[in-house]
């Protein structure tokens, strides 16, 4: 893991942007983007899925306590039926970037696509994308887990909404007890309908 302004130092902010939820089939998906101040380190930063949870926990806090900047981004499942999940995804980063209140001179996103195209808002900052970049830069790893945290904690409040689903503990993705409660029970507005096995059903 390395400082962003290490590897790119012609630029004075650079903004980290992550997602969380596009392997669920019911949920959102969420986006987050962080600038971090040039000279910050966060000690035990790293690719959200390496954390434990409370380590998580404490490093969303942390973050957003000492970032110059962040935002977050929430996309429906409702909305990933109609666009599909891959531009859903671009969307949440688009609208996270669209919400920092201090501007930026590139941009670093986990992943092997750029969100920058759409008729609707396009990002205009220069950037690039980063294969594992959650594993290689502080702001995109900073970002990974406040897209986690957040998108963990939403489906947490789903799961005292629809106990039967296990929320809790399956976050929405495809377990085994989350089939067999769709099979016995039906779907429910936050499942995805375009997913498999949902759309065979």
């Amino acid at each position: 893991m390395i400082s962003e302004y290490k590897v790119f130092k012609n630029y004075k902010r650079i903004i980290g942007i992550d997602e969380a939820g596009r392997g669920p089939i019911a949920g959102p998906v969420v986006a987050a983007a962080v600038i971090l101040p040039k000279n910050l380190i966060i000690s035990d930063i790293n690719d959200s899925k390496k954390l434990s949870l409370i380590k998580r926990e404490q490093l969303f806090y942390k973050i957003k306590n000492l970032a110059s900047d962040y935002a977050i981004a929430v996309v429906s499942s409702k909305k990933i039926d109609k666009i599909n999940i891959l531009q859903s995804t671009f969307l949440a980063m688009r609208n996270a970037v669209s919400k920092l209140a201090i501007s930026a001179d590139y941009l670093l996103v986990d992943g092997p696509y750029l969100p920058m195209k759409s008729k609707a808002n396009k990002i205009k900052i220069k950037g690039e994308s980063v294969v594992k970049g959650d594993q290689k830069y502080y702001c995109i790893a900073a970002a990974s887990i406040l897209a986690k945290v957040t998108r963990d904690n939403l489906m947490i409040k789903y799961h005292k909404k629809y106990p039967r689903f296990d929320f809790l503990h399956n976050k929405g993705y495809p377990t085994k007890k989350h089939i067999e409660a769709i099979k016995k029970y039906g779907i429910i507005s936050i499942h995805r309908k375009t997913f498999s096995p949902i759309k065979n059903n």
